[in-house]
């Protein structure tokens, strides 16, 4: 939940103003409040609230368009991708399954985790399991993580872990997040973890392959 200090910086991202969500970000930061509050407090805020408008009567893609272009300048900003660290964590592949056009969510988990020095492949949008699987294999993958906005993607989350079984590569874990999934258990979803917000996914993965810095 996003407090006063965040408030401009969420009107920002919903209003898809990205000059001025860039700017607010770095006055904040400048300020003193860390980057991982900002993505925590003020983007993943604003996010929750993309999220809740997502019905099939307020649904607005030129509205997500343009806030999603401002919340990926807002973790440009906070994490540029000039000259990466090495990659030294491992390889993580993400994607939004089929059915499921929203990347919203992906996208910023995707910028987080290359920030933190991971090498994340992505698979994309609209992504059928099989395609996941198949680039998690080829990779070498130590992970594969999916994002749901809508309900319907969930029978595909269930069977994923038991396809990667039948494919040899059980050991690569599976974990989800974004909107749909995030209210489950890792249980009845069939996964290793289920991440409430990015970092929660980042911290996840860091004990996973043992890189905590």
């Amino acid at each position: 939940m996003s407090g006063p200090t965040m408030n401009v910086l969420v009107t920002a991202l919903l209003d898809g103003d990205h000059a001025g969500a860039v700017a607010e970000a770095r006055r904040l930061r400048d300020s003193g409040i860390g980057c991982e509050s900002i993505v925590t407090e003020g983007i993943e805020a604003a996010m929750a609230r993309l999220d809740a408008k997502c019905t099939v009567e307020q649904f607005n893609l030129l509205e997500i368009m343009l806030s999603g272009r401002a919340v990926m300048g807002v973790i440009k900003e906070l994490y540029p991708p000039t000259a990466p660290p090495p990659h030294t964590k491992g390889t993580v592949v993400v994607a939004a399954l089929e059915g499921d056009v929203h990347d919203l969510g992906k996208n910023v988990l995707k910028a987080l985790l290359t920030a933190k020095r991971y090498r994340v492949v992505d698979c994309g949008k609209d992504c059928p399991v099989e395609k996941l699987i198949d680039t998690a294999e080829r990779e070498a993958a130590l992970a594969a993580l999916v994002s749901g906005l809508i309900t319907t993607v969930i029978p595909q989350v269930r069977i994923l872990r038991d396809r990667l079984t039948e494919r040899g590569i059980g050991h690569i874990k599976v974990m989800a997040g974004g909107a749909a999934l995030k209210q489950a258990s890792a249980e009845s979803l069939n996964v290793d973890f289920v991440a409430d917000t990015a970092f929660d996914g980042l911290h996840y993965l860091d004990q996973v392959s043992g890189g905590e810095n």
